[in-house]
């Protein structure tokens, strides 16, 4: 599909085009592969006394009353609806407007949230209207300012004609699983005919994804040569062993020994590390490093956040300097003098391990002779990241460890660039986190728990959701959360944390939580990963429902990692994913059950910029996917020079030079 210029549509003026340039659109190719987040079924809507709670509804009925109030200064528009099922009440937040555009009598359909106000009755929150006329299919895409979902639809009909949509996918492939062209495809994503046409035209969609996805994987796998072997024979890695003062896991003997495999090979290592917190896989980084030293290559250690690195490099910096191997700490907040006699080290091969954030792969960071790089919470690092850091080294073995679990047939086809190694076992007499569901209602025991547990000098994590108070969702924020916990909590020191602060703010609060100078961290999931504070001994997690399992094991993880007995409480509604999440500690378990209850999209939880797009795969793909995606990839290797192999290989070449193979948190 050729790229065309934004300024040939109708209706895009400056502003305009400057809306969709801001959502990264940059021409009609870009328009074209931004899928609608969601489709209205017309034929299908439900009778008011039928609406689900907590999920968006789609009813078609007559507007009875009408009025508009204000409370706190912002305007309230509420509406009786009724159909044949009874009635339910819709309210709108500050679209006073609403009040002239509504008749009383008209009949329409409403799409919106079915919630609990606070006095616990059932309406539906800010729902859209539209006409009674309305049929087939609509689809709704992600919100963009200045450009309304009538107008951004005739953008998207204007680019399906101004377009020519190329064939990438081989015959045998089109053939074998009876899948529409790439222009049908494409066209029936945005403008469905009927449900069986939009289901084939995403099951292509999704399947063209993923094979990209594996074909350049598998590719970039097969190509990577000219690594350094090292030796890396028991013997050689005994002193570090010795130097630990506990025996290893028999997972993480099993382990290691796969690692040190790896390092001993003239082909660079790409490995993938998981296994649940506190398993022991940072002792395994730092054994490779240890190795890596002893072969006289340096070796880098990067992660998330500058809280993390700064606990790697004291660990890392105890353990290793001792057995002579030299450690340096990098980050953004490194002092510019300090910076520079740093990376003078570095180039001249006085640092044998360096760790820090990201800033590790930045401009003007050049090292000596780098044979390892380990990155920590960092599965979402990939070829792109992988690709740099080459450039800094000498083809460098690649370790990444990830206390995420992922189920392992999902596993081995999401990184297939990386080979997998699973620490499925903890270390003896670790006490396992206490997981308990708690109702709204022992909401003030819960807090004197909080109360008395940090008078005993430990601390508490408190999660919520969203940042702010919104009307859509009736859910628990954290600045409103914040706020109550210092008036019930006057004694102790409460701080705030979540993703709109700035990055040195952030990690100011982090940092202050990491030194035992804050009692309660009120935040929202930016704390998922990179945070290890050992006094930490609860996490209370509000609205917990809305969180998905894997999610919920990986926040829970934050706390544990100390010797005294810690705690995870979740506030909200019994269910059975809740109730199956107190029953066990196990990752791998949780993943499992959450990879079944929610499908591959969610469960994977990431955006990314055009691959493996979480709406997308949540209604097109499962696991059967993926491994179906991973066998075509290699059916299209078996034969590149044949022509249409050639030119998807091409095609998936270019396609990840350009995006890489990065995932973004959602």
């Amino acid at each position: 599909m050729q790229g065309t210029e934004l300024g040939a549509l109708k209706g895009v003026g400056k502003a305009r085009l400057q809306a969709l340039q801001s959502a990264g659109i940059a021409d009609l190719q870009g328009l074209l592969l931004r899928f609608p987040r969601e489709y209205l079924y017309f034929e299908e809507p439900r009778p008011l006394r039928g609406v689900t709670l907590g999920e968006k509804n789609l009813v078609r009925a007559k507007l009875l009353r009408l009025r508009t109030g204000y409370a706190k200064g912002r305007a309230i528009t509420t509406a009786q609806l009724r159909d044949e099922s009874g009635e339910l009440e819709a309210v709108w937040f500050n679209q006073p407007y609403l009040q002239k555009q509504l008749e009383p009598g008209e009949e329409g359909f409403f799409y919106g949230y079915a919630l609990k106000d606070a006095a616990g009755k059932v309406r539906l929150s800010n729902p859209l209207r539209f006409a009674p006329t309305e049929s087939g299919i609509l689809p709704l895409y992600a919100p963009l300012e200045g450009l309304p979902q009538k107008t951004y639809r005739s953008l998207v009909r204007q680019a399906l004609e101004l377009c020519r949509v190329e064939e990438i996918l081989p015959d045998f492939v089109l053939q074998q699983f009876r899948l529409p062209t790439a222009a049908e495809s494409l066209a029936n994503v945005h403008f469905p005919a009927d449900r069986a046409a939009l289901t084939a035209a995403l099951s292509r969609a999704g399947l063209e994804e993923l094979l990209l996805f594996q074909l350049a994987a598998l590719s970039s796998q097969e190509k990577e040569t000219g690594g350094q072997a090292m030796a890396a024979g028991k013997a050689l890695v005994q002193p570090f062993l010795d130097a630990l003062g506990f025996p290893l896991t028999g997972a993480q003997s099993r382990v290691l020994g796969e690692i040190l495999a790896d390092m001993e090979s003239d082909r660079p290592m790409a490995r993938l590390v998981e296994g649940d917190v506190g398993c022991g896989k940072t002792a395994l980084a730092l054994a490779a490093l240890y190795v890596a030293a002893q072969n006289g290559f340096q070796g880098a250690l990067m992660a998330p956040t500058e809280v993390l690195a700064a606990q790697h490099y004291q660990g890392a910096k105890a353990l290793l300097e001792p057995l002579g191997v030299r450690v340096g700490l990098l980050t953004g907040s490194t002092k510019a003098r300090e910076r520079r006699m740093l990376l003078e080290s570095l180039e001249n091969g006085w640092v044998d391990v360096l760790v820090g954030t990201h800033a590790l792969i930045s401009e003007g960071v050049r090292y000596h002779r780098l044979g390892l790089v380990v990155t920590d919470e960092q599965h979402r690092f990939g070829v792109r990241q992988r690709t740099r850091l080459a450039q800094k080294g000498l083809s460098p073995h690649v370790l990444v460890m990830s206390a995420t679990p992922i189920p392992r047939t999902l596993a081995l086809v999401l990184y297939a660039d990386l080979s997998l190694s699973v620490v499925d076992e903890l270390p003896p007499g670790r006490k396992p986190v206490t997981t308990r569901l708690v109702p709204e209602s022992k909401r003030e025991g819960l807090y004197g728990f909080l109360d008395a547990e940090m008078g005993r000098g430990r601390q508490v994590y408190v999660i919520c959701p969203l940042v702010e108070e919104t009307d859509e969702l009736d859910a628990a924020n954290a600045e409103q959360t914040f706020g109550d916990l210092q008036r019930r909590l006057p004694d102790r020191r409460v701080a705030l944390l979540h993703g709109r602060m700035a990055g040195p703010q952030k990690e100011a609060v982090l940092q202050a939580f990491a030194a035992g100078q804050i009692d309660a961290l009120v935040s929202t999931t930016v704390i998922e990963v990179g945070v290890n504070v050992p006094n930490a001994t609860i996490m209370v997690i509000q609205n917990a429902e809305r969180f998905g399992l894997a999610q919920l094991h990986q926040l829970r993880g934050r706390v544990g990692r100390g010797q005294e007995q810690s705690w995870c409480f979740l506030l909200g509604e019994s269910s059975e994913r809740l109730r199956f999440l107190c029953s066990t500690t196990d990752g791998f378990a949780v993943a499992q059950k959450d990879l079944e209850l929610r499908g591959p999209g969610d469960f994977l939880g990431v955006r990314q910029h055009g691959l493996l797009d979480k709406n997308l795969l949540a209604l097109a793909g499962d696991v059967g996917l993926l491994r179906t995606a991973r066998d075509l990839a290699a059916r299209v290797l078996e034969d590149p020079e044949d022509p249409q192999n050639a030119r998807l290989l091409d095609y998936a070449k270019g396609y990840m030079q350009d995006k890489g193979f990065v995932f973004q948190p959602n």
